[in-house]
């Protein structure tokens, strides 16, 4: 059994007076040692944290694939989170040592072998942490699943890529070492889930921005390959040449051009070699880390940040459009889409603020377009010789108009986007897709300012009530009843689709339709069969990624 409870009498004996009454578990064995989790708020679900997954990668260790955790003796107590990544800007608890993971599980057996969903936080790959009370499990296992997360290297620590790093890895690759964490967790998951309940052949993987990113690359390795069967990308997966795919969290960089990169990040931090980069404390590695990549033609101001994965022809071993054209993606199950208020667009109620704001524009994210002005000028910088087609299918002649057109094609750009790369991924895998548009924009204070943004769905897909701040009305637990059902569903069957929730209907490549997921659950158009070959066209005329 996972969980029991010590015998009253013997527990108030051993309690000091004043003490509550806290459940206990047996412990888990895993292939590193025995474990103890704590209860959930729901006492039928045990947790476990800050489980060591990998070893600390640190002196040596540092910018290598993740070594398997050393073995500890007698009992290890699994009660607190262990520490984030290293990282900027935050106030948190911080260590290379941060390779750990978390587990949700209800199962009361080895013999029960739920589902298991493993979540990938985002976060551009410079924060983030498996910890955050946003991505709490408990929900998701008391509908039968197992949920991990976990910690991954970041920014310059994850992604850092030289010559020098390339020589001595064996493949010459680097600077995947936060996607080779994503591996070395399924690893473990692979081999130590069935303790605590889990089907090790029944794995989904799911995150969201940079997670869904992961989720991507991770699809796209051969190195994954076979760990998961399912997969899960909230936000940013795209056509191979919609140019969105280079500002995105789902960026890459050549390996040349990485290990360039890499070398005046070197030199900027005064190590003349590797021995000595690797002596440096972890405070001064990440200092000036978190910069964009101001090298990259994303067709518009928004860039991606310099730190991120590398097509380094081992862990991912090609451009999307390569991996697709030759079929050789993971043949796994799909679930994406995008959110209605992201990557340009915003809710029309702020317009009037964002017009009179003197911010300068957030690195990493495209402009929603609020005067005219603009929205021709950054029309005419995007498309080219395609921008008179491009404001006919688009027109506007005020500040309203303008608005509200570049909401529209922000939006019909994200929805097609994923329709081709739906179309693109089932040329080379058999599994089934479901494509989604999220249009819920969560209550609170900032309502009408961020809309249904970028990460709104998150709360309700892991059906986590207490992340929110306390303004959730019965519509909102509705939402999140169906959206956490589907996501449920898809992870144990590979279907999102079971009695007491609407219809999603499969992905079709002769049918432009995705799943409204929010405000209402139904089938929507992708758009309008003109602007679908409008976008089309355009696309078909960009580098390929």
């Amino acid at each position: 059994m996972l969980r029991f409870w010590v015998r009253l009498s013997v527990a108030l004996a051993l309690m000091a007076p004043g003490t509550a009454l806290a459940a206990l578990t047996d412990p888990v064995r895993t292939e590193s040692g025995l474990v103890m989790g704590v209860p959930g708020n729901d006492p039928s679900i045990t947790v476990f944290k800050g489980l060591p997954y990998a070893a600390p990668p640190v002196g040596d260790l540092r910018w290598r694939p993740p070594r398997p955790p050393m073995p500890w003796p007698g009992v290890r107590p699994a009660t607190n989170f262990g520490p984030v990544c290293p990282q900027q800007s935050i106030d948190a608890d911080m260590s290379e040592d941060c390779l750990r993971l978390n587990i949700w599980t209800g199962a009361s057996s080895k013999a029960d072998k739920l589902p298991v969903l493993v979540w990938i936080y985002g976060g551009g790959f410079i924060q983030g942490s498996g910890s955050n009370p946003l991505f709490d499990g408990e929900a998701l296992a008391l509908k039968n699943l197992v949920v991990v997360t976990f910690n991954y290297r970041l920014g310059a620590l994850g992604f850092l890529a030289t010559p020098e790093l390339s020589k001595e890895s064996g493949h010459n690759a680097s600077g995947n070492y936060g996607l080779l964490d994503d591996i070395a967790l399924l690893k473990w998951v692979k081999e130590n889930i069935a303790a605590f309940g889990g089907d090790p052949a029944k794995v989904t993987i799911a995150g969201q921005s940079a997670g869904a990113g992961s989720v991507g690359f991770l699809a796209n390795s051969p190195l994954a390959k076979g760990l998961f069967i399912r997969a899960i990308a909230e936000s940013h997966v795209r056509d191979p040449r919609d140019p969105d795919l280079r500002y995105l969290s789902v960026s890459w960089r050549a390996l040349k051009t990485a290990e360039a990169q890499g070398v005046q990040y070197q030199a900027a931090h005064h190590a003349d070699n590797l021995a000595a980069l690797r002596a440096l404390p972890w405070d001064a590695v990440i200092d000036g880390s978190n910069v964009p990549d101001m090298g990259v033609d994303t067709k518009g101001p928004a860039k991606p940040p310099l730190f991120r994965p590398v097509v380094d022809g081992w862990v991912v071993p090609a451009s999307y459009n390569d991996i697709f054209a030759r079929g050789r993606q993971n043949d796994v199950a799909f679930l994406a889409g995008n959110n209605k208020d992201e990557t340009g667009a915003v809710p029309a109620t702020a317009f009037d603020r964002l017009r009179a704001s003197k911010a300068p524009p957030r690195a990493g994210a495209p402009q929603p377009h609020v005067r005219l002005a603009d929205y021709v000028a950054a029309a005419k910088v995007k498309f080219g010789a395609m921008s008179d087609a491009f404001l006919k299918l688009y027109p506007a002649t005020n500040d309203l108009q303008a608005a509200l057109a570049s909401n529209d094609a922000a939006r019909d750009q994200s929805r097609i986007s994923t329709f081709l790369w739906a179309t693109a991924w089932r040329k080379g895998a058999a599994k089934p897709v479901y494509t989604y548009f999220w249009t819920h924009a969560p209550p609170g204070p900032n309502h009408d300012i961020t809309g249904a943004y970028h990460g709104s769905e998150i709360a309700y897909v892991l059906g986590n009530v207490a992340a929110n701040d306390g303004t959730w009305t019965d519509n909102d637990a509705r939402i999140a009843r169906i959206v956490s059902t589907y996501w449920a569903n898809f992870a144990a069957t590979g279907d999102p689709n079971s009695a007491g929730v609407p219809d999603w209907p499969a992905f079709k490549p002769d049918v432009p339709m995705t799943m409204e997921l929010g405000d209402h659950f139904a089938p929507m158009p992708v758009a309008s069969n003109d602007k679908i070959e409008f976008w089309k066209r355009w696309f078909a005329a960009q580098e390929p990624w």
